[in-house]
């Protein structure tokens, strides 16, 4: 069986966004989009947020870790934005 792949998450604040003490993080890559989704929202404790790739998508939540990392990921990391309020288009 594969080896699971784990990626690296690293979160940025963007706006009013609340930094996080802790911006990054491993994640599995098999897990989907929206387990970051949720860690952010239980982190900040708000149901409103608004997320991003690389400040310039938001990515499906049923989008694959991995995929996303593997189509966006930067110096082995994919970089995800989080702001309360619309930052990007």
């Amino acid at each position: 069986m594969a080896e699971i792949k784990k990626v690296v998450v690293h979160l940025r604040a963007t706006g009013d966004a609340p930094i996080l003490k802790q911006a990054k993080f491993k994640i599995a890559g098999s897990d989907k989009f929206v387990k970051v989704i949720d860690f952010l929202r239980r982190q900040l404790h708000r149901e409103t947020l608004f997320v991003y790739v690389n400040s310039a998508f938001s990515p499906n939540p049923d989008e694959l870790v991995v995929d996303l990392y593997n189509n966006f990921g930067i110096d082995g990391k994919l970089v995800v934005n989080y702001a309360c309020s619309m930052a990007w288009g």
